[in-house]
């Protein structure tokens, strides 16, 4: 009986996978999350961090002393003069602030290091929603290709009827399988497409086995959002990764020109020593065994510095970061600028669409195939009504699409994020 049931069950499992095939829909929050998460690109970009914070832990390290051990033997075999042995500690004291120096660039250099991620994770998610959106259309796209193809299959099913029945003409009959088969080549090209689309996905999310999305959620929306020129620059000047990133640069550049002149204060050898000479038994100059001790300060002359190379690289490191720092700031208005002309120019192209030209499109696709239907028009006139529709709904998707995207690089150029799908 435990057997039975247990059978049953294992059919009714089998049975319940069997019905949902397997299918695997992934929601745009689960997208972006694995996309942060997972992305390769992403993940590499994030050792710079990690590079930058081992590299805080080197700048704090003292010089290492050195420690020398030595033994003489001062012909002990022959002239009986004994052996000596000697032991000194070298050190180097860095003059200067060397070491405070070396900390706040590599401090500077991790500042930079977290704004440049921060930048890169910005450009990341807005191709990865633009790459997604690119999805959408392509699943809006095969959803039309299937509509129209089925709708003409349909239509050539009933066509081969009538010519049977002597309604239309076998001409006819043969164009509307011809289109129909024309229109299933279209939609393997679309579903091709589509399945492409959802591997750029995979690519995004970091997925090395190219598992399988059989759907995405969301569809391509149009919502007209207010924006005022003047202020969208401001808060890109004040959201902007990249020119955060161009001001830590001038702080790097300032923090390795005062390093370079750290550089070039002296830096102190200090030294302690002992040595220890044996008994010396030699019977002109013998003498007692005895150690003595030794300290001494070395002073290198810095000739070297009458070469001002190194000071003027860095100074001129400083004036480029600033002109660099400028050009950023001049780039961010123009993205601004640009893109939000091509938000508003897609917004009318869209309403344009909404407005009228797909209502219209529709009624006359409907009209033409039920006057077909009746006898009333011709197959050529259902043909065209059928290009004419979809045309103008692949259209209107690819413009929905490029709003979406003028949306996407808006909010891209003003570092500012508010996309939902």
């Amino acid at each position: 009986m435990k057997k039975s049931i247990f059978q049953y069950s294992l059919l009714l499992f089998a049975f319940a996978c069997c019905l949902s095939g397997y299918s695997q829909t992934i929601t745009f929050r689960e997208y972006l999350n694995n996309v942060k998460n997972n992305n390769i690109r992403y993940l590499v970009e994030k050792y710079n961090v990690d590079i930058a914070d081992a590299d805080i832990q080197a700048a704090k390290v003292f010089p290492d002393p050195e420690l020398s051990l030595s033994a003489t033997d001062n012909q002990q075999e022959t002239l009986k003069m004994g052996y000596s042995f000697d032991a000194a500690l070298d050190y180097t004291l860095e003059l200067g602030g060397k070491r405070k120096a070396r900390i706040r660039l590599a401090q500077s250099q991790k500042a930079l290091a977290d704004a440049q991620l921060e930048d890169f994770f910005r450009n990341l998610r807005a191709d990865a929603v633009i790459q997604y959106s690119d999805v959408l259309k392509q699943k809006q796209l095969l959803d039309i290709s299937a509509s129209s193809y089925y709708q003409m299959k349909r239509l050539a099913d009933a066509d081969s009827i009538r010519f049977k029945l002597g309604e239309i003409t076998e001409t006819d009959a043969m164009q509307s399988k011809l289109e129909a088969n024309s229109m299933w080549n279209e939609l393997e090209q679309n579903r091709a497409d589509y399945k492409n689309a959802m591997v750029e996905l995979s690519v995004y999310q970091g997925d090395k086995n190219f598992t399988d999305i059989d759907s995405v959620s969301g569809e391509l929306t149009y919502s007209k959002h207010e924006y005022n020129l003047s202020s969208l620059i401001i808060e890109a000047q004040n959201n902007r990764a990249d020119l955060q990133a161009a001001l830590l640069s001038k702080d790097v550049s300032a923090k390795t020109l005062q390093l370079a002149r750290a550089n070039r204060a002296i830096d102190l050898g200090l030294t302690i020593g002992a040595t220890h000479n044996t008994i010396v038994k030699n019977e002109i100059a013998p003498a007692p065994a005895f150690t003595g001790v030794t300290a001494g300060i070395s002073i290198p002359l810095k000739f070297s510095n009458s070469n001002k190379g190194e000071i003027k690289a860095a100074q001129y490191a400083v004036k480029q970061s600033e002109v660099v720092y400028d050009a950023v700031e001049m780039q961010i208005s123009k993205e601004v600028i640009q893109a939000y002309h091509n938000y508003v120019s897609a917004c009318l192209q869209v309403e344009q669409f909404r407005a009228k030209l797909l209502s219209d499109a529709e009624t006359i696709l409907r009209n033409k195939t039920y006057g077909y239907q009746r006898g009333e028009t011709t197959l050529l006139d259902v043909l065209n009504a059928r290009r004419t529709y979809n045309d103008i709904y692949r259209n209107y998707c690819e413009t929905l699409y490029n709003s979406m995207v003028s949306l996407i690089e808006l909010e891209r150029a003003c570092g500012i994020w508010d996309v939902e799908l």
